[in-house]
């Protein structure tokens, strides 16, 4: 690995997790600075162990404009402490302190959400201009038609828009970039620097060659309409749900489908699965499921979603965008989904399958059925699934964030304050 920064500009990107996103994303990154010279150069600020994957994949060709810089374990547990506030200051810390030992030209957070906190407070970075990706911009949801908020997602949306007002007035804040392609608007009509918010697109991974991957012959039983749940299973993805769903089919429905969940599964509902899962045995023994708990590669899944029938996205009022509806789209398999915030609005716009209000096992139930008589592939259509899959390539997410960094240096010299900055 290089030791030494480029001489050209440099943005450094900095995410502190392992899970979820973050190797994909970075790899986007990493991939795309290798194959176009003119690119800003990268500087990867991550855990070791990430680190260390990405590195390995890395080119001769692209020695001197990328580069990895490990976190301290210290400063991996700060970043992911328990209490969000900490690990929210402890991230602008971080970003903070590398910016001044790399000399990188400017930061880009990988996820922005939680640093709104210490960024309403008007906190800087030795004059360098910051950046970053916000997943879950929520405030903006009653626009969607039929939204209506419970106490505590109406004080969470309080709290979200008075830190992005405050966030946005703070001149270190550069650019903001929104994977809810229908934010920047709100922004740009409700908050003074709203103009800062640029929507970009959530990529869909690249397919792999599904068919050199042995999957087991009875992932999707002969004369069966495959169901898939896929990811890390956690409560808030809908797995509870589907299977309290799965009791209240009727039996010709249930002798008709296959349920597969694929993924690792949260040590705090694994007991509440096992306990739905030996219900539906008794009550339901015409039902085919399966709980494949484990992580899977992502040939794997290319090969599990191109075998299902219908993708499974549940979630219990998620808010944010969801990277399974890409896997479905690019697939030209329909979905079950939330009916709920920027999930619901997408599946509806693009048509992209189903939605159901996913909390109430009844109705989701009912789409299940509907699905199976109907015929999943009459809930598609597939030429605006697979317009919206191609519209969210690895190559156009990379590209936009290297050029909203790269115009966020060109457009920023601040002095380092870390006192909260005046309108």
């Amino acid at each position: 690995m290089p030791s030494s920064p480029p001489s050209k500009r440099e943005i450094l990107v900095f995410e502190p997790d392992v899970e979820g996103h973050s190797q994909e994303w970075l790899q986007h990154l990493v991939d795309f600075v290798a194959a176009h010279d003119q690119a800003a150069s990268i500087a990867v600020l991550a855990p070791p162990a990430l680190c260390a994957m990405l590195s390995r994949s890395l080119p001769a060709v692209a020695e001197g404009r990328i580069r990895f810089i490990a976190m301290t374990p210290g400063e991996v547990k700060l970043c992911g402490h328990r209490s969000l506030s900490l690990a929210a200051f402890a991230r602008w810390w971080v970003m903070r302190r590398y910016l001044r030992r790399s000399g990188a030209d400017m930061g880009f957070f990988l996820c922005l959400d939680l640093l709104s906190l210490p960024l309403a407070f008007g906190l800087r970075t030795h004059g360098k201009p910051l950046a970053g990706i916000l997943f879950r911009p929520s405030v903006h949801y009653a626009a969607f038609g039929n939204y209506r908020p419970g106490f505590g997602e109406w004080l969470r949306d309080v709290r979200k828009d008075l830190l992005y007002r405050m966030m946005l007035r703070n001149p270190a804040v550069a650019t903001i970039l929104s994977l809810d392609p229908f934010f920047p608007a709100h922004a740009a009509d409700h908050y003074r620097h709203g103009g800062k918010v640029q929507a970009l697109p959530d990529p869909a991974h690249p397919a792999t060659d599904a068919a050199d991957t042995v999957v087991s012959a009875d992932v999707v039983p002969p004369g069966r309409i495959a169901f898939l749940l896929f990811g890390y299973l956690t409560e808030r993805k809908g797995p509870l749900m589907v299977l309290d769903a799965l009791r209240l089919l009727p039996q010709r429905i249930a002798a008709r489908v296959a349920v597969l969940f694929a993924g690792r599964v949260d040590p705090a509902i694994r007991e509440a699965i096992e306990t739905r899962r030996a219900a539906l045995t008794r009550e339901q023994p015409a039902l085919w499921l399966r709980i494949d708990d484990r992580r899977l590669d992502q040939a794997e899944l290319d090969s599990l979603v191109t075998q299902s029938a219908v993708i499974l996205a549940p979630y219990q009022r998620f808010v944010g965008s969801s990277g399974v509806l890409l896997w479905a789209a690019r697939a030209g398999r329909p979905v079950l989904a939330q009916a709920f915030g920027l999930v619901g609005r997408l599946t509806r716009e693009h048509r992209l399958g189903l939605v159901a209000d996913s909390s109430d096992p009844a109705k989701l139930a009912a789409e299940i059925e509907r699905m199976v008589d109907g015929g999943p592939q009459t809930f598609i259509d597939l030429s605006s699934a697979a317009d919206f899959a191609s519209s969210r390539t690895p190559d156009r997410f990379a590209s936009q964030v290297l050029a909203c960094a790269d115009e966020s240096v060109a457009g920023h010299i601040l002095p380092d304050r870390a006192l909260p900055a005046r309108s």
